[in-house]
């Protein structure tokens, strides 16, 4: 029984990551190229907090009770997209050193040429020619 539920919700969890618009924005946004969408995308967490107003307000007026499904959807919807910023800055930041990192140790390792660097500590000496 265990191994059904199991399975069953890691089918649920694929489905919803492939055909869901909010899964697939998150998706694209956590690749390298869509890092830096990450704050903008918090916008979106404002559309979102308003449309769960805007349907909890038609609740209240007499609207039909499934529409609580829909605040739901649109609050969870907005909390992953306030989460999706700070989380895509950090992961922007984490590449962007890791990139430096790797462009200082290229850049060194093309100028020392196989010598060994030494750093310079006096003036170097004049040669005549």
């Amino acid at each position: 029984m265990f191994g059904l539920v199991w399975m069953l919700s890691i089918r649920i969890r694929v489905f919803l990551r492939r055909f869901m618009p909010t899964n697939i924005l998150l998706g694209a946004i956590f690749t390298r190229r869509g890092l830096k969408w990450g704050l903008p995308a918090m916008v979106l967490a404002g559309v979102y907090f308003v449309a769960a107003a805007l349907c909890a307000g038609a609740i209240s007026q007499g609207a039909p009770g499934w529409l609580n499904l829909l605040v739901l959807l649109c609050l969870w919807n907005a909390l992953k997209f306030v989460a999706v910023g700070p989380a895509s800055l950090f992961c922007l930041l984490r590449v962007r050193m890791g990139e430096a990192r790797i462009r200082r140790l290229e850049r060194a390792a093309v100028l020392s040429d196989g010598v060994p660097l030494e750093r310079a500590t006096q003036a170097p000496a004049r040669v005549m020619h």
